[in-house]
């Protein structure tokens, strides 16, 4: 009876904590609890120290919720030593920080995720005139190009390209209306990038590019108007090309570390001596700098005569610089992997700039990483992201229809589960990535800029990018590996390093970024804890310290009891906001949430200050959290696609996949936890029933493999926004012989059930003869076989050069038969510029 009675208060505790009930209410519960069995002991018996240990409980907590008390006996004793143990932040770590908004991060760190309020989000859409843009300027364009003339003919965007993109104002689509620009929402931005992207990768970044993070962006946020009426317009009408230089040979992850600078003085400019920066930079792998002529620069402002003031280094700081100022060097030409966007390094040697070409003007100078990272918070979200995904909808595309055209001992490759298995991991990624890609532009044309997910998307759609084409290169086998104009994987595959290392290395995404900067910046309290133990000495401070640590110690503790009863029940104990199959992901989501903010929280309890060294675990953080967010991302496109059970296998694909690898991630952590042996107890705690949560299974993988090796709803959904080929080129022609191949399926099973043959493109001459002979199938069905057959032929062969293409590396042989650009552009026969 004793244990039982125990249990019952241990029990009353649990569900205080699991709900979070605040604590005034707690005391009166317990209050009234301790009257009702005072009252009732004579008709039901009930031990005194039954009903005394309610009291305690009751009184103790009353004294917790006393704030004068406790900010006697406890808090204002832990700010000292809470101050000591705070992290040192450099002002640039502090910016970055700072930068940006949380959002559904912030649920995700809560350890109870509110799905109702992610599900009331809008679902995405474009406008009409975005529509129309991609229907029609973007369209034509995507007929225009030609990835093999422009990557190994060209090696550089033909001029009918450049004017083309000018003409339609490509340039602009982050520039208002009212500057000349197209003034498209991000959602409309990531789709042009992303069907661009899906025909020729030199083409999508060169577009990104300007309607990226770069003078476009930082003149319409931060640019005086002068500024902005002088260069918005040119920067839309393409009359100006930006470039924005900020990584050099010795500050790449690390661009905060730039040794470039620039030093306030007196200078002469239009005849006049006027206040400025005398520049000194030596900047590379700069996009579009060798076509550029206007500069984006970022440098370190150092003024030693104060002329501005009294600091004598006020910090980073943005300028906007025609390129023809005398002292600018505009070198050689980068050539990127895979791609040959203009790319290349970029130097100053004394070059005087007056003080209004810095990006805001005086007022601005020292706030260029402040600048860069508010930027960076959103614009991350939209461009590289787009590419990722438009590689995977492409491996989607167009391997389904590769492994439904090829054959091998009598049967499609795509019906073979070693296939399969990869078929599967395409088409489930890809569905996931593009879920995060569109839920997070929701976000940002709601007015959000949420950095952690930024920096999550921007990871890991290009990592899901390069998973994808490696698993499509696998499938393709010698098709994939053949160089040459029948080749639609080679140059996306030889690119992918390209979005895995710009705009923040992957690596460093993962195990700083990710989690470093979401610990703290979406954390409900860690925040409001760090600032209040940073404010100079005040009652103010001290307040606000003890509101966070109290609130803050009440958060963990609901959230290891939270952890625990999820675990106990399976994530039975919390609601779904929807029924059907889909509704345990969410209680699963929910209990995982619970246990990622429970482990964080504690591992950031005994490591303090040394976690920013713990980039190991940090990265295990990271992946949870990844992927709570794309499974988070994955439920809200079911609803907002009207819930299509055709589409449930790559739902249940993605989300087995996403809860086994957060489970790995969280597990992977507790085994190498700080303190020895802590780890067991905490596994113990947060799986007390064992491992739950299992890889996706053979069934649900072959259901997904087999969604994309038809023509099905859910492939059309799953490649949604790229471009769709019916020319005579690689892709048109593997998508050509996809339909045709699926069209004589049923007249090539009669051939092979009546003659024992089954129909190959070496035999089906005269096996279709035969059959149409003997009356097996129609004439119609005939011409039907014959020609998926020619077409299968056709998307099978790969190119071959004569040997003096190789044997003398002479270029010429491999200029294509028909040349599209070739009357148009008279110069292709010269060496590429720069």
């Amino acid at each position: 009876m004793t244990l039982l009675f125990l249990a019952i208060i241990v029990l009353t505790l649990m569900v205080f904590a699991y709900n979070r009930i605040p604590l005034g209410i707690c005391v009166a519960v317990l209050v009234a609890i301790t009257v009702v069995l005072t009252e009732l002991r004579e008709v039901y018996y009930t031990p005194s120290w039954f009903r005394w240990m309610y009291g305690i409980l009751a009184v103790t907590l009353l004294g917790f919720s006393i704030r004068p008390l406790r900010r006697l006996l406890i808090s204002n004793r832990l700010l000292p030593i809470f101050r000591k143990v705070l992290p040192k932040m450099s002002d640039t770590e502090r910016e970055a920080l700072d930068a940006g908004t949380v959002w559904w991060d912030a649920e995700l760190f809560s350890g109870r995720p509110r799905w109702r309020r992610l599900l009331k989000t809008p679902a995405p859409s474009l406008s009409a005139r975005e529509q129309a843009f991609l229907d029609g300027p973007v369209e034509e364009l995507c007929r225009m190009l030609d990835d093999w003339e422009i990557c190994d003919h060209y090696r550089r965007l033909p001029e009918p390209i450049w004017s083309f993109l000018r003409e339609h104002r490509f340039f602009s689509m982050i520039i208002p209306e009212s500057f000349g620009g197209l003034g498209f929402s991000a959602q409309g931005n990531s789709a042009v990038v992303m069907k661009l992207a899906s025909r020729n990768l030199t083409t999508a970044v060169t577009v990104m590019v300007p309607n990226s993070l770069g003078p476009g962006e930082l003149l319409l946020h931060y640019g005086t108007d002068a500024q902005k009426n002088h260069y918005l317009p040119r920067l839309a009408s393409g009359e100006d090309i930006p470039c924005f230089a900020l990584t050099g040979p010795t500050a790449g992850s690390d661009a905060a570390g730039m040794p470039d600078t620039g030093v306030v003085c007196m200078g002469e400019h239009d005849g006049q001596q006027v206040l400025g920066f005398r520049l000194n930079w030596n900047k590379r792998y700069i996009t579009l700098a060798p076509v550029a002529t206007v500069l984006g620069l970022a440098f370190r402002a150092l003024d030693p005569d104060g002329l501005l003031g009294e600091d004598p280094e006020p910090g980073i700081t943005c300028a906007l610089i025609p390129v023809d100022t005398p002292g600018i060097e505009i070198g050689n030409r980068h050539m990127p992997v895979g791609s040959v966007f203009q790319n290349g390094p970029t130097r100053g040697k004394d070059v005087f700039i007056p003080m209004d070409w810095v990006i805001g003007g005086q007022p601005r100078v020292g706030q260029g990483w402040r600048m860069l990272m508010q930027s960076l918070a959103a614009g991350r979200a939209i461009s590289l992201p787009a590419l990722g995904t438009s590689g995977g909808k492409m491996s989607a595309l167009l391997t389904g229809a590769y492994a439904r055209v090829r054959k091998q001992f009598d049967l499609p490759i795509g019906l073979f589960e070693g296939v399969q298995e990869p078929l599967a991991r395409i088409a489930g990624r890809t569905y996931r990535m593009d879920a995060a890609r569109r839920l997070t532009l929701v976000a940002l044309d709601e007015g959000e800029k949420p950095s952690v997910l930024s920096a999550i998307v921007k990871y890991q759609l290009t990592e899901g990018n390069r998973q994808t084409l490696n698993d499509a290169m696998d499938i393709h086998g010698g098709k994939g590996i053949i160089t040459g104009p029948n080749n639609y994987l080679a140059h996306a595959y030889q690119a992918v390093p390209i979005s895995i290392t710009v705009e923040g290395a992957n690596i460093l995404t993962r195990s700083l970024i990710i989690f470093g900067q979401g610990a703290i910046r979406a954390h409900p309290w860690l925040l409001k804890e760090m600032r209040a133990a940073g404010a100079p000495p005040s009652s103010k401070a001290r307040r606000d310290f003890d509101h966070a640590l109290f609130s803050h110690v009440g958060y963990v503790i609901s959230n290891k009891v939270r952890a625990f009863v999820l675990g106990v029940t399976g994530g039975w104990s919390t609601r779904a906001p929807v029924r059907g199959k889909t509704a345990r992901y969410y209680r699963q989501l929910t209990r995982l949430s619970a246990a990622f903010a429970f482990l964080g929280d504690s591992v950031l309890l005994v490591l303090g200050g040394k976690f920013k060294f713990r980039e190991t675990l940090s990265g295990r953080f990271a992946d949870a959290l990844i992927h709570l967010y794309l499974a988070s991302a994955v439920l809200k496109r079911f609803e907002d696609d009207g819930r299509p059970a055709e589409d449930l296998p790559l739902v249940q694909w993605s989300l087995d996949d996403s809860l086994y690898k957060i489970q790995q991630s969280l597990l992977g952590v507790m085994q190498n936890y700080p303190l020895p042996g802590m780890g067991r107890l905490l596994k113990w705690a947060v799986f007390p029933l064992g491992l739950p949560y299992q890889p996706p299974s053979d069934a649900v993988a072959q259901a997904s493999a087999r969604l994309i090796l038809a023509e099905t709803a859910s492939r059309d959904r799953i490649t949604e926004g790229v471009f769709i080929s019916d020319a005579d080129d690689a892709a048109g022609r593997v998508l050509n012989a996809f339909h045709l191949v699926l069209e004589s399926a049923d007249a090539e099973q009669a051939i092979r059930n009546a003659l024992k043959e089954s129909v190959t493109i070496d035999n089906y001459t005269s096996l279709v003869r035969r059959a149409v002979e003997s009356g097996v199938i129609t004439e119609e069905q005939a011409t039907a076989v014959r020609l998926a057959q020619q077409a299968a032929a056709k998307v099978i062969a790969v190119d071959d050069f004569p040997k003096s293409a190789i044997e003398g590396f002479d270029k010429s042989p491999f200029r294509p038969a028909s040349d599209r650009y070739a009357q148009a552009d008279t110069s292709r026969t010269e060496a590429p510029a720069g």
